[in-house]
Parts: structure tokens; sequence; C-alpha cells
């Protein structure tokens, strides 16, 4: 890749145990106070990957200096901005670690987060493919706003009832900064470029194996004015985050797209036949179901201008 031309020489031959992958995007407001989270953990024996898309703000010089005084960090810079999904799914590629994290840049996480989810996995059953806590909603000054569970548990249930529980169950994908074994989730498509394609890796993930939900919420989210769902407000905008090379592009179909990925996702699971067909009910039953308000705003969108904003 083009961007490995400009990372910092390894420092260590040594493998780590996990790898916490960081994509940003001209995240300067809050990115000190993400990697000040992560390398204040108490499980240190991981790496941190940072994949900067061609910011053109202060990002480059906030990693330069981190990396500079942290060797666990490997800090990778593009020349352009190549889009949100290529940037997310390129880094379980570059990940060493037997486990694998993302981590978004404005987000942070209690100093116990990364040892209780590696203590978790450890323990599992390897059917267990990933490790997740509650949610903490922060602001943006860092304040907790409110708290939730995820309900991802799917621990003993058969492959088409665990499809059909994410299917119900997932609603903001806080459940992607979990602790994954990075080996099951490289045979995924991990992200597609179209919004709410990472409902398509759960479903995939779902029908691979078994997600653990763990106590607490000890990871933090943070909600502000400049979270890319708040500033991409048109379908050009939101298809331009995710994939630059969209530009121009006036309508836009991720429902449709995030649909058919999911027949594709259960068409090629490694599962029985009569898995496979109790799983595809769960696609009309729950993800149509769920989605068709989207859907119809989607496929109204060429006639209508107002259906044309992304909501």
């Amino acid at each position: 890749m083009s961007g490995a031309a400009s990372s910092a020489p390894a420092r260590t031959e040594r493998v780590p145990r996990v790898s916490v992958g960081l994509p940003v995007y001209n995240g300067q407001d809050y990115l000190a106070e993400c990697l000040d989270s992560l390398l204040g953990q108490d499980f240190e024996d991981f790496e941190l990957i940072i994949s900067d898309n061609g910011s053109t703000d202060r990002t480059e010089q906030i990693c330069r200096s981190y990396a500079a005084r942290d060797e666990r960090i490997r800090y990778l810079r593009e020349a352009e901005n190549r889009g949100g999904s290529w940037n997310f799914s390129r880094l379980p590629h570059l990940a060493r670690g037997e486990y694998f994290r993302w981590s978004c840049h404005d987000d942070t996480c209690e100093p116990t987060h990364l040892r209780t989810c590696v203590e978790a996995l450890d323990r599992a059953d390897p059917s267990v493919i990933l490790v997740l806590t509650g949610t903490a909603y922060i602001d943006e000054r860092g304040d907790v706003t409110r708290c939730s569970e995820e309900r991802l548990d799917t621990r003993g249930m058969p492959p088409h009832a665990r499809y059909a529980h994410v299917a119900r169950q997932i609603r903001f994908s806080n459940a992607l900064f979990g602790l994954f074994r990075r080996e099951p989730l490289l045979t995924t498509r991990l992200h597609a470029a179209y919004a709410n394609s990472d409902y398509v890796l759960f479903g995939e993930l779902a029908l691979l194996g078994e997600f653990q939900e763990l106590p607490g919420h000890l990871f933090h989210r943070r909600m502000h004015d400049a979270m890319s769902r708040r500033v991409n407000t048109t379908q050009e905008q939101v298809a331009l985050w995710f994939d630059t090379s969209l530009g121009g592009r006036r309508f836009y179909f991720p429902e449709l797209s995030m649909i058919r990925d999911q027949l594709g996702a259960v068409l090629r699971a490694p599962i029985g036949a009569v898995e496979k067909l109790l799983s595809l009910w769960a696609i009309p039953r729950f993800w149509i179901r769920r989605r068709w308000r989207y859907i119809g705003r989607e496929l109204l969108a060429p006639l209508i201008p107002r259906f044309r904003r992304y909501s």
C-alpha cells in the first residue's frame, strides 16, 4: 500500500498480542485525548497502528509526536484521502496481533478496557470471536451523558439464531469497538463503501461465531457536532465520506446494497443448508422490516429531492 512508505521504521520484531487500529482523517480536536486513553491502558502488550487518510489539519503533527515517544505506535500516512471504508478495512490486514480492535480518533475507553477484553477472550471457547462491553456516551468535554448495553451476547445459539439476534438488536454498531479474534475477522468483507455496511460485517461475523458481552461501560463513544454522521447530511456527502472516488454520483443506494450483501453473507457462510435457509428468513423478518422507511426514501430519492438528504 502506498501509505507504507511513509511509516516509521519498525523498532521491535516482537509480535504483540493485540493490535489496535486507528483510522483518522482531520481528527486534531480529540485525537490526543484518544491516544492518551489507548496508551494509558493497564494492558500494555499491544501495537497501535494509525492510518492517516491524508489529513490536512494538525493530525500528522500530533501522531508523529506520540510515535516518537512510544515505540508501540506505527504511523502510516496516505498522500490523499481515499475514504473511510478503505481506511477502516486496511487496518486488520496491517495488524500482527492475535486479537484486533478498532478505535475512532474521537472515542476513549476506560484504562481496564483492553485487559478485560483480552482476559475474556483468553478464557472463552474458540467459538467466541468477539468480546464487547456496554457503552458510555460522552459529549465534547468527555462527560458521560448516558450508558447503554448492546444486548448482543449470542453464546450457545446456533448460527441462524445468532444472525437473527444481531439483526434484531444491533443499533449503533458500538460493538465494532470491541475486541476481535483477527483471523475470523479477516475472512469477512470488512467495511464496504456505503453507510451501514457494518451491519453486514456483523451479520457475517454472527454466522462465523459467537459474541460475548461483558458487564460495565468500558467503551466511551463521543457524540459531537463534528462527527461524520452529523456533518455529512446529503446522499452525495455520505457516499464521498465512505469512498472519495464516488464524486459526482447523484444517487446513492446504501440500504439496497446492505440487503443485497446480507443475502450474499448468508449464502457464502460456512454453515449447512438448513441453517442458511433459516438465516435467509431473518433478512425480510428483521433487516427489511427494520429498514423499510429508509429503503423507501432511497427509492424515492431520484424523484423527490428532499429524500436525497441522509437521515
